[in-house]
Protein backbone atom coordinates (compact mmCIF):
# COMPACT_ATOMS: atom_id res chain seq x y z
CA UNK A 1 0.00 0.00 0.00
CA UNK A 2 2.53 2.55 -1.21
CA UNK A 3 -0.11 5.27 -1.53
CA UNK A 4 -1.00 5.11 2.16
CA UNK A 5 2.64 4.99 3.30
CA UNK A 6 3.43 7.99 1.08
CA UNK A 7 0.42 9.89 2.44
CA UNK A 8 1.49 9.29 6.05
CA UNK A 9 5.01 10.51 5.23
CA UNK A 10 3.53 13.65 3.65
CA UNK A 11 1.26 14.38 6.64
CA UNK A 12 4.11 13.91 9.12
CA UNK A 13 6.43 16.19 7.12
CA UNK A 14 3.80 18.93 6.92
CA UNK A 15 3.16 18.85 10.68
CA UNK A 16 6.71 18.35 11.96
CA UNK A 17 6.98 21.96 13.24
CA UNK A 18 3.64 21.96 15.08
CA UNK A 19 3.54 21.67 18.85
CA UNK A 20 2.32 18.08 18.47
CA UNK A 21 5.02 17.29 15.91
CA UNK A 22 7.84 18.63 18.07
CA UNK A 23 6.53 16.87 21.18
CA UNK A 24 6.33 13.51 19.41
CA UNK A 25 9.59 13.72 17.46
CA UNK A 26 8.13 13.85 13.96
CA UNK A 27 11.62 14.55 12.59
CA UNK A 28 12.62 11.02 13.58
CA UNK A 29 9.67 9.25 11.94
CA UNK A 30 10.75 7.43 8.79
CA UNK A 31 8.05 4.84 8.13
CA UNK A 32 4.76 3.41 9.38
CA UNK A 33 6.47 1.37 12.09
CA UNK A 34 8.37 4.31 13.60
CA UNK A 35 5.20 6.41 13.43
CA UNK A 36 3.24 3.81 15.39
CA UNK A 37 5.97 3.51 17.99
CA UNK A 38 5.94 7.26 18.62
CA UNK A 39 2.25 8.13 18.31
CA UNK A 40 -0.19 6.44 20.70
CA UNK A 41 -3.79 5.71 19.79
CA UNK A 42 -6.05 8.40 21.29
CA UNK A 43 -9.81 8.92 21.57
CA UNK A 44 -11.46 12.29 21.04
CA UNK A 45 -11.61 13.01 24.78
CA UNK A 46 -7.80 12.99 25.09
CA UNK A 47 -7.26 15.15 22.02
CA UNK A 48 -9.82 17.63 23.28
CA UNK A 49 -8.53 17.92 26.84
CA UNK A 50 -4.80 17.82 26.04
CA UNK A 51 -4.47 19.53 22.66
CA UNK A 52 -7.56 21.39 21.52
CA UNK A 53 -9.66 22.70 24.39
CA UNK A 54 -6.91 24.83 26.03
CA UNK A 55 -6.63 26.90 22.83
CA UNK A 56 -10.16 26.55 21.38
CA UNK A 57 -11.39 28.13 19.18
CA UNK A 58 -8.11 29.66 17.97
CA UNK A 59 -6.01 26.56 17.29
CA UNK A 60 -2.82 27.76 15.65
CA UNK A 61 0.03 25.31 15.07
CA UNK A 62 -1.10 22.89 17.76
CA UNK A 63 -1.71 19.62 15.92
CA UNK A 64 -1.75 21.02 12.36
CA UNK A 65 0.16 23.88 10.69
CA UNK A 66 -1.52 27.28 10.74
CA UNK A 67 -4.96 28.14 12.05
CA UNK A 68 -7.74 25.54 12.03
CA UNK A 69 -10.45 27.31 9.96
CA UNK A 70 -13.41 25.07 10.89
CA UNK A 71 -14.70 22.85 13.66
CA UNK A 72 -17.27 20.24 12.68
CA UNK A 73 -19.86 20.00 15.42
CA UNK A 74 -21.11 16.47 15.89
CA UNK A 75 -23.48 14.94 18.42
CA UNK A 76 -22.17 11.61 19.71
CA UNK A 77 -24.23 8.72 18.34
CA UNK A 78 -24.50 6.90 21.65
CA UNK A 79 -23.93 9.62 24.25
CA UNK A 80 -25.36 12.67 22.53
CA UNK A 81 -22.49 14.83 23.83
CA UNK A 82 -21.22 17.39 21.33
CA UNK A 83 -17.74 17.16 19.83
CA UNK A 84 -15.66 19.80 18.05
CA UNK A 85 -13.66 18.12 15.27
CA UNK A 86 -10.94 20.18 13.52
CA UNK A 87 -11.59 20.52 9.78
CA UNK A 88 -9.42 22.12 7.10
CA UNK A 89 -9.58 23.13 3.47
CA UNK A 90 -7.60 19.98 2.64
CA UNK A 91 -10.37 17.86 4.14
CA UNK A 92 -13.05 19.86 2.34
CA UNK A 93 -11.33 19.25 -0.99
CA UNK A 94 -10.95 15.56 -0.15
CA UNK A 95 -14.66 15.29 0.66
CA UNK A 96 -15.52 16.70 -2.75
CA UNK A 97 -13.15 14.23 -4.41
CA UNK A 98 -14.77 11.37 -2.52
CA UNK A 99 -18.20 12.27 -3.86
CA UNK A 100 -16.82 12.60 -7.40
CA UNK A 101 -15.08 9.21 -7.10
CA UNK A 102 -18.39 7.61 -6.08
CA UNK A 103 -20.07 9.28 -9.04
CA UNK A 104 -17.35 8.00 -11.39
CA UNK A 105 -17.97 4.42 -10.25
CA UNK A 106 -21.67 4.89 -10.92
CA UNK A 107 -20.84 6.10 -14.45
CA UNK A 108 -18.50 3.14 -15.01
CA UNK A 109 -21.24 0.78 -13.89
CA UNK A 110 -23.83 2.50 -16.06
CA UNK A 111 -22.17 3.84 -19.25
CA UNK A 112 -25.48 5.16 -20.62
CA UNK A 113 -26.09 7.16 -17.45
CA UNK A 114 -27.91 10.50 -17.63
CA UNK A 115 -27.43 11.28 -13.93
CA UNK A 116 -25.78 14.61 -14.79
CA UNK A 117 -28.61 15.65 -17.07
CA UNK A 118 -30.95 16.86 -14.34
CA UNK A 119 -31.19 17.98 -10.75
CA UNK A 120 -29.78 16.70 -7.47
CA UNK A 121 -31.28 16.74 -4.00
CA UNK A 122 -29.25 16.53 -0.81
CA UNK A 123 -30.99 15.97 2.51
CA UNK A 124 -28.15 17.30 4.60
CA UNK A 125 -27.99 19.07 7.94
CA UNK A 126 -27.73 22.80 8.70
CA UNK A 127 -25.79 24.95 6.24
CA UNK A 128 -25.06 27.97 8.45
CA UNK A 129 -21.72 28.41 10.17
CA UNK A 130 -21.26 30.23 13.47
CA UNK A 131 -18.17 32.37 13.92
CA UNK A 132 -16.33 31.10 16.98
CA UNK A 133 -13.40 33.45 16.38
CA UNK A 134 -12.03 35.63 13.62
CA UNK A 135 -11.56 33.29 10.67
CA UNK A 136 -12.90 30.25 12.53
CA UNK A 137 -16.31 28.77 11.71
CA UNK A 138 -18.20 26.08 13.63
CA UNK A 139 -21.18 24.03 12.54
CA UNK A 140 -22.33 20.74 11.09
CA UNK A 141 -19.99 19.20 8.52
CA UNK A 142 -22.76 19.85 5.96
CA UNK A 143 -22.33 23.58 6.60
CA UNK A 144 -18.55 23.35 6.17
CA UNK A 145 -18.74 21.41 2.91
CA UNK A 146 -21.67 23.41 1.45
CA UNK A 147 -19.25 25.83 -0.18
CA UNK A 148 -17.36 23.04 -1.95
CA UNK A 149 -20.28 21.71 -4.01
CA UNK A 150 -19.06 21.10 -7.59
CA UNK A 151 -19.80 24.10 -9.79
CA UNK A 152 -21.36 22.01 -12.53
CA UNK A 153 -24.31 21.31 -10.25
CA UNK A 154 -25.05 25.03 -10.32
CA UNK A 155 -28.68 25.95 -9.81
CA UNK A 156 -29.79 22.33 -10.28
CA UNK A 157 -29.12 21.55 -6.63
CA UNK A 158 -31.96 21.25 -4.11
CA UNK A 159 -32.76 22.60 -1.62
CA UNK A 160 -32.26 26.19 -2.77
CA UNK A 161 -30.53 28.53 -0.28
CA UNK A 162 -33.73 29.95 1.19
CA UNK A 163 -35.01 26.46 2.09
CA UNK A 164 -31.60 25.06 3.04
CA UNK A 165 -31.23 27.89 5.58
CA UNK A 166 -34.42 26.92 7.46
CA UNK A 167 -33.59 25.66 10.95
CA UNK A 168 -36.92 23.84 11.42
CA UNK A 169 -36.32 20.53 9.65
CA UNK A 170 -40.01 19.67 9.42
CA UNK A 171 -40.76 23.02 7.78
CA UNK A 172 -37.82 22.45 5.43
CA UNK A 173 -39.23 19.09 4.35
CA UNK A 174 -42.75 20.46 3.87
CA UNK A 175 -41.45 23.17 1.53
CA UNK A 176 -38.92 20.99 -0.25
CA UNK A 177 -41.26 18.10 -1.11
CA UNK A 178 -43.57 19.95 -3.55
CA UNK A 179 -40.62 21.83 -5.05
CA UNK A 180 -38.80 18.55 -5.74
CA UNK A 181 -41.85 17.22 -7.60
CA UNK A 182 -41.47 20.04 -10.10
CA UNK A 183 -37.80 19.20 -10.68
CA UNK A 184 -36.18 16.66 -12.97
CA UNK A 185 -34.34 14.83 -10.20
CA UNK A 186 -31.60 12.40 -11.22
CA UNK A 187 -29.76 12.12 -7.89
CA UNK A 188 -30.77 12.00 -4.21
CA UNK A 189 -28.59 11.71 -1.13
CA UNK A 190 -28.93 11.55 2.63
CA UNK A 191 -29.34 9.29 5.63
CA UNK A 192 -31.84 6.51 4.75
CA UNK A 193 -34.12 7.09 7.75
CA UNK A 194 -34.44 10.81 7.00
CA UNK A 195 -34.87 10.16 3.27
CA UNK A 196 -37.84 7.90 4.04
CA UNK A 197 -39.42 10.61 6.19
CA UNK A 198 -38.93 13.05 3.31
CA UNK A 199 -40.43 10.60 0.81
CA UNK A 200 -43.48 10.18 3.05
CA UNK A 201 -43.95 13.95 2.72
CA UNK A 202 -43.47 13.66 -1.06
CA UNK A 203 -46.24 11.06 -1.16
CA UNK A 204 -48.56 13.43 0.70
CA UNK A 205 -47.62 16.42 -1.44
CA UNK A 206 -48.17 14.45 -4.66
CA UNK A 207 -51.54 13.08 -3.56
CA UNK A 208 -50.30 9.54 -4.27
CA UNK A 209 -49.81 7.84 -0.88
CA UNK A 210 -49.16 4.50 -2.62
CA UNK A 211 -46.84 6.03 -5.21
CA UNK A 212 -43.26 5.03 -5.95
CA UNK A 213 -40.13 6.86 -6.99
CA UNK A 214 -40.88 6.30 -10.68
CA UNK A 215 -44.15 8.21 -10.25
CA UNK A 216 -42.55 11.18 -8.53
CA UNK A 217 -39.10 11.29 -10.14
CA UNK A 218 -39.23 9.25 -13.39
CA UNK A 219 -35.57 9.99 -14.25
CA UNK A 220 -34.11 9.34 -10.79
CA UNK A 221 -30.97 7.26 -11.26
CA UNK A 222 -28.82 7.34 -8.13
CA UNK A 223 -29.58 7.29 -4.40
CA UNK A 224 -26.56 7.80 -2.16
CA UNK A 225 -27.00 6.88 1.50
CA UNK A 226 -24.84 6.80 4.61
CA UNK A 227 -24.73 7.49 8.31
CA UNK A 228 -26.64 4.43 9.55
CA UNK A 229 -26.77 0.72 8.75
CA UNK A 230 -28.84 0.30 5.60
CA UNK A 231 -30.09 -3.25 6.25
CA UNK A 232 -33.37 -2.38 8.03
CA UNK A 233 -34.29 0.09 5.25
CA UNK A 234 -33.25 -2.00 2.25
CA UNK A 235 -36.66 -3.57 1.66
CA UNK A 236 -38.52 -0.27 1.91
CA UNK A 237 -36.19 1.32 -0.64
CA UNK A 238 -36.53 -1.73 -2.89
CA UNK A 239 -40.32 -1.30 -2.79
CA UNK A 240 -40.05 2.41 -3.56
CA UNK A 241 -37.61 1.81 -6.43
CA UNK A 242 -39.66 -0.97 -8.05
CA UNK A 243 -40.48 -0.24 -11.68
CA UNK A 244 -37.88 2.53 -11.94
CA UNK A 245 -34.19 2.53 -12.79
CA UNK A 246 -32.61 4.04 -9.67
CA UNK A 247 -29.82 2.28 -7.80
CA UNK A 248 -28.36 2.81 -4.34
CA UNK A 249 -24.74 3.46 -3.38
CA UNK A 250 -23.36 3.87 0.12
CA UNK A 251 -20.81 6.43 1.27
CA UNK A 252 -18.90 6.25 4.55
CA UNK A 253 -18.60 9.86 5.58
CA UNK A 254 -18.04 11.32 9.04
CA UNK A 255 -17.10 14.64 10.64
CA UNK A 256 -13.49 13.44 10.49
CA UNK A 257 -13.53 12.89 6.71
CA UNK A 258 -14.83 10.78 3.83
CA UNK A 259 -13.50 7.29 4.40
CA UNK A 260 -15.03 5.02 1.75
CA UNK A 261 -17.69 4.67 -0.94
CA UNK A 262 -19.44 1.86 -2.80
CA UNK A 263 -17.71 0.99 -6.07
CA UNK A 264 -19.86 -2.05 -6.78
CA UNK A 265 -23.25 -3.52 -5.81
CA UNK A 266 -25.27 -2.84 -2.69
CA UNK A 267 -23.85 -4.63 0.35
CA UNK A 268 -20.56 -5.53 -1.34
CA UNK A 269 -18.39 -3.38 0.89
CA UNK A 270 -17.11 0.16 0.40
CA UNK A 271 -13.82 1.00 -1.26
CA UNK A 272 -11.45 2.97 0.95
CA UNK A 273 -10.83 6.55 -0.18
CA UNK A 274 -7.06 6.17 -0.27
CA UNK A 275 -6.29 9.67 -1.57
CA UNK A 276 -8.75 11.41 0.78
CA UNK A 277 -6.10 12.87 3.13
CA UNK A 278 -6.75 10.03 5.61
CA UNK A 279 -4.22 7.41 6.72
CA UNK A 280 -6.04 4.34 8.01
CA UNK A 281 -5.07 2.12 10.93
CA UNK A 282 -6.92 -0.86 12.34
CA UNK A 283 -6.92 -1.99 15.97
CA UNK A 284 -8.62 -5.23 17.08
CA UNK A 285 -11.80 -3.93 18.67
CA UNK A 286 -11.27 -5.75 21.98
CA UNK A 287 -7.89 -4.03 22.40
CA UNK A 288 -9.16 -0.45 22.23
CA UNK A 289 -8.57 1.13 25.63
CA UNK A 290 -5.64 -1.13 26.47
CA UNK A 291 -2.16 0.32 27.05
CA UNK A 292 -0.41 -1.09 23.97
CA UNK A 293 -2.94 -2.36 21.42
CA UNK A 294 -1.83 -4.15 18.29
CA UNK A 295 -1.95 -1.79 15.33
CA UNK A 296 -2.35 -2.70 11.70
CA UNK A 297 -2.55 -0.72 8.48
CA UNK A 298 -3.35 -1.69 4.92
CA UNK A 299 0.10 -3.21 4.59
CA UNK A 300 -0.67 -5.99 7.10
CA UNK A 301 -4.36 -5.90 8.08
CA UNK A 302 -6.50 -8.99 7.44
CA UNK A 303 -9.96 -9.54 6.05
CA UNK A 304 -12.73 -10.88 8.26
CA UNK A 305 -11.44 -9.29 11.49
CA UNK A 306 -13.47 -6.72 13.43
CA UNK A 307 -11.25 -3.67 13.90
CA UNK A 308 -11.72 -0.32 15.54
CA UNK A 309 -11.01 2.27 12.86
CA UNK A 310 -8.20 4.71 13.66
CA UNK A 311 -7.36 7.65 11.39
CA UNK A 312 -4.68 10.27 10.82
CA UNK A 313 -5.83 13.26 8.75
CA UNK A 314 -4.81 16.56 7.21
CA UNK A 315 -6.65 18.35 10.01
CA UNK A 316 -4.33 17.36 12.86
CA UNK A 317 -5.94 14.11 13.96
CA UNK A 318 -3.16 11.63 14.76
CA UNK A 319 -4.07 7.96 15.31
CA UNK A 320 -7.52 9.14 16.35
CA UNK A 321 -10.15 6.57 17.35
CA UNK A 322 -13.20 7.25 15.19
CA UNK A 323 -15.47 5.03 17.26
CA UNK A 324 -16.64 2.72 14.46
CA UNK A 325 -15.97 -1.00 14.18
CA UNK A 326 -15.17 -2.07 10.62
CA UNK A 327 -14.43 -5.32 8.85
CA UNK A 328 -12.23 -5.52 5.76
CA UNK A 329 -13.80 -7.70 3.06
CA UNK A 330 -11.15 -7.15 0.34
CA UNK A 331 -7.56 -5.95 0.23
CA UNK A 332 -6.97 -5.35 -3.49
CA UNK A 333 -8.54 -2.86 -3.64
CA UNK A 334 -9.32 -2.49 0.06
CA UNK A 335 -13.03 -2.53 0.89
CA UNK A 336 -14.77 -2.58 4.25
CA UNK A 337 -18.10 -2.87 6.00
CA UNK A 338 -19.09 -0.84 9.05
CA UNK A 339 -20.38 -3.36 11.58
CA UNK A 340 -20.88 -1.38 14.78
CA UNK A 341 -19.54 1.08 17.32
CA UNK A 342 -16.63 0.69 19.73
CA UNK A 343 -17.87 -0.31 23.17
CA UNK A 344 -21.49 -0.35 22.03
CA UNK A 345 -22.21 -4.04 21.61
CA UNK A 346 -25.35 -5.48 23.13
CA UNK A 347 -23.68 -7.80 25.62
CA UNK A 348 -25.09 -7.16 29.09
CA UNK A 349 -25.87 -10.86 29.46
CA UNK A 350 -22.85 -12.18 27.52
CA UNK A 351 -24.55 -12.31 24.12
CA UNK A 352 -21.88 -10.24 22.25
CA UNK A 353 -24.22 -8.87 19.59
CA UNK A 354 -22.89 -6.20 17.26
CA UNK A 355 -25.02 -3.68 15.40
CA UNK A 356 -24.61 -5.40 12.04
CA UNK A 357 -26.05 -8.63 13.46
CA UNK A 358 -28.98 -6.81 15.04
CA UNK A 359 -29.69 -4.81 11.90
CA UNK A 360 -29.48 -7.92 9.72
CA UNK A 361 -31.79 -9.92 11.98
CA UNK A 362 -34.33 -7.10 12.18
CA UNK A 363 -34.23 -6.63 8.41
CA UNK A 364 -34.82 -10.33 7.76
CA UNK A 365 -37.54 -10.50 10.40
CA UNK A 366 -39.35 -7.49 8.96
CA UNK A 367 -39.29 -9.02 5.49
CA UNK A 368 -40.63 -12.33 6.82
CA UNK A 369 -43.56 -10.48 8.39
CA UNK A 370 -44.28 -8.07 5.56
CA UNK A 371 -43.24 -5.02 7.61
CA UNK A 372 -41.34 -1.92 6.56
CA UNK A 373 -38.99 -0.46 9.17
CA UNK A 374 -38.82 3.29 9.62
CA UNK A 375 -36.66 3.44 12.75
CA UNK A 376 -35.73 1.35 15.76
CA UNK A 377 -33.61 0.91 18.86
CA UNK A 378 -32.95 -1.92 21.29
CA UNK A 379 -31.74 -2.23 24.85
CA UNK A 380 -31.40 -4.80 27.64
CA UNK A 381 -33.99 -5.20 30.38
CA UNK A 382 -32.79 -6.74 33.65
CA UNK A 383 -35.69 -8.39 35.35
CA UNK A 384 -34.48 -11.29 37.50
CA UNK A 385 -35.27 -14.48 35.61
CA UNK A 386 -36.87 -12.50 32.78
CA UNK A 387 -33.75 -10.80 31.40
CA UNK A 388 -34.45 -9.94 27.78
CA UNK A 389 -33.95 -7.46 24.94
CA UNK A 390 -36.58 -4.79 24.39
CA UNK A 391 -37.05 -3.41 20.87
CA UNK A 392 -38.79 -0.16 20.03
CA UNK A 393 -39.74 -0.31 16.36
CA UNK A 394 -41.52 2.20 14.13
CA UNK A 395 -42.98 0.87 10.90
CA UNK A 396 -44.90 2.29 7.97
CA UNK A 397 -48.25 1.09 6.69
CA UNK A 398 -50.81 -1.14 8.35
CA UNK A 399 -49.60 -3.96 10.61
CA UNK A 400 -51.48 -7.27 10.77
CA UNK A 401 -52.81 -8.36 14.19
CA UNK A 402 -50.18 -10.07 16.32
CA UNK A 403 -47.30 -8.36 14.51
CA UNK A 404 -45.45 -7.50 17.71
CA UNK A 405 -45.18 -11.11 18.86
CA UNK A 406 -44.47 -12.42 15.36
CA UNK A 407 -41.68 -9.88 14.75
CA UNK A 408 -40.09 -10.66 18.12
CA UNK A 409 -40.09 -14.38 17.32
CA UNK A 410 -38.53 -13.76 13.90
CA UNK A 411 -35.83 -11.50 15.35
CA UNK A 412 -35.04 -14.15 17.95
CA UNK A 413 -34.78 -16.91 15.35
CA UNK A 414 -32.58 -14.84 13.03
CA UNK A 415 -30.24 -13.76 15.83
CA UNK A 416 -29.77 -17.35 16.97
CA UNK A 417 -28.77 -18.25 13.42
CA UNK A 418 -26.26 -15.38 13.32
CA UNK A 419 -24.65 -15.48 16.76
CA UNK A 420 -23.64 -18.62 18.69
CA UNK A 421 -23.33 -16.83 22.04
CA UNK A 422 -26.87 -15.51 21.75
CA UNK A 423 -28.17 -18.94 20.74
CA UNK A 424 -26.47 -20.57 23.74
CA UNK A 425 -27.99 -18.04 26.15
CA UNK A 426 -31.43 -18.58 24.66
CA UNK A 427 -31.42 -22.36 25.23
CA UNK A 428 -34.51 -23.25 27.30
CA UNK A 429 -34.94 -19.54 28.13
CA UNK A 430 -32.64 -20.03 31.13
CA UNK A 431 -30.09 -17.22 30.77
CA UNK A 432 -31.99 -14.97 28.37
CA UNK A 433 -35.73 -14.80 27.79
CA UNK A 434 -37.33 -14.14 24.39
CA UNK A 435 -37.12 -10.56 23.12
CA UNK A 436 -40.06 -8.20 23.25
CA UNK A 437 -41.14 -5.73 20.57
CA UNK A 438 -43.09 -2.57 21.22
CA UNK A 439 -44.32 -0.61 18.21
CA UNK A 440 -43.77 3.15 18.23
CA UNK A 441 -46.60 5.30 16.83
CA UNK A 442 -45.97 7.34 13.65
CA UNK A 443 -43.29 10.01 14.14
CA UNK A 444 -42.56 8.77 17.66
CA UNK A 445 -38.81 8.77 17.12
CA UNK A 446 -39.01 12.13 15.37
CA UNK A 447 -40.73 13.53 18.47
CA UNK A 448 -37.95 12.22 20.69
CA UNK A 449 -35.22 13.55 18.37
CA UNK A 450 -36.89 16.94 18.23
CA UNK A 451 -37.06 17.15 22.02
CA UNK A 452 -33.69 15.70 22.91
CA UNK A 453 -31.23 16.14 20.03
CA UNK A 454 -32.55 17.80 16.87
CA UNK A 455 -33.87 16.93 13.44
CA UNK A 456 -31.96 16.41 10.21
CA UNK A 457 -29.36 14.21 8.59
CA UNK A 458 -26.63 14.76 11.19
CA UNK A 459 -28.77 13.41 14.04
CA UNK A 460 -29.41 9.72 14.64
CA UNK A 461 -31.52 7.55 16.90
CA UNK A 462 -29.04 5.44 18.91
CA UNK A 463 -29.48 1.82 17.90
CA UNK A 464 -28.02 -0.08 20.86
CA UNK A 465 -28.88 1.50 24.20
CA UNK A 466 -27.18 0.09 27.26
CA UNK A 467 -28.12 3.17 29.32
CA UNK A 468 -31.41 2.19 30.96
CA UNK A 469 -32.32 5.82 31.71
CA UNK A 470 -31.88 6.72 28.04
CA UNK A 471 -33.98 3.76 26.92
CA UNK A 472 -36.72 4.73 29.38
CA UNK A 473 -36.63 8.32 28.14
CA UNK A 474 -36.97 7.30 24.49
CA UNK A 475 -39.79 4.96 25.41
CA UNK A 476 -41.64 7.63 27.40
CA UNK A 477 -41.43 10.28 24.67
CA UNK A 478 -41.72 8.11 21.56
CA UNK A 479 -44.58 5.91 22.78
CA UNK A 480 -46.66 8.61 24.39
CA UNK A 481 -46.54 11.80 22.30
CA UNK A 482 -48.81 14.61 23.45
CA UNK A 483 -51.81 15.40 21.20
CA UNK A 484 -50.22 18.60 19.90
CA UNK A 485 -47.18 16.61 18.73
CA UNK A 486 -49.41 14.45 16.53
CA UNK A 487 -50.87 17.64 15.11
CA UNK A 488 -47.48 19.18 14.43
CA UNK A 489 -46.41 16.07 12.51
CA UNK A 490 -49.60 15.70 10.50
Amino acid sequence: MKAQAALLHKLVRRARHTHFGRTHGFDRITDVGSYQRRIPVRPYSEFWSDWWQPHYPDLFGQTWPGRIPYFAMTSGTTTGRSKHIPYTEDMRTAARRGFIDLLCHHLLHRPQSRVLGGGALGLVGPVDLDQAANGVGTGAVSAITAGSVPRWLGDRLLPPPEIAALTDWQEKVRKLAPLSLRSDLRFMGGSPNWMLIFLDEVARASGTPEGRLKDWYPNLELIVHGGVNFAPYRQRFADLMRGGHAETREIYSASEGVFAYADRGDGGGMRLHLDGQVFFEFVPKDQIGTKSPERFWLGNAQTGVDYALVVTTAAGLWSYVVGDVVRLVDLAPPRLLVVGRVGNDLSVFGEHLIEAELAGALSAAAEENGLSIRDYCVGPVRNGRRNHHHYLVETTGVRPPGSSRALAQSIDRNLQARNEDYAELRKNDLALSPPEVEFVPPNGFVNWMKKRRGLGGQFKVPRIINDLDLLSDIRAVALHPRPEEHANNA
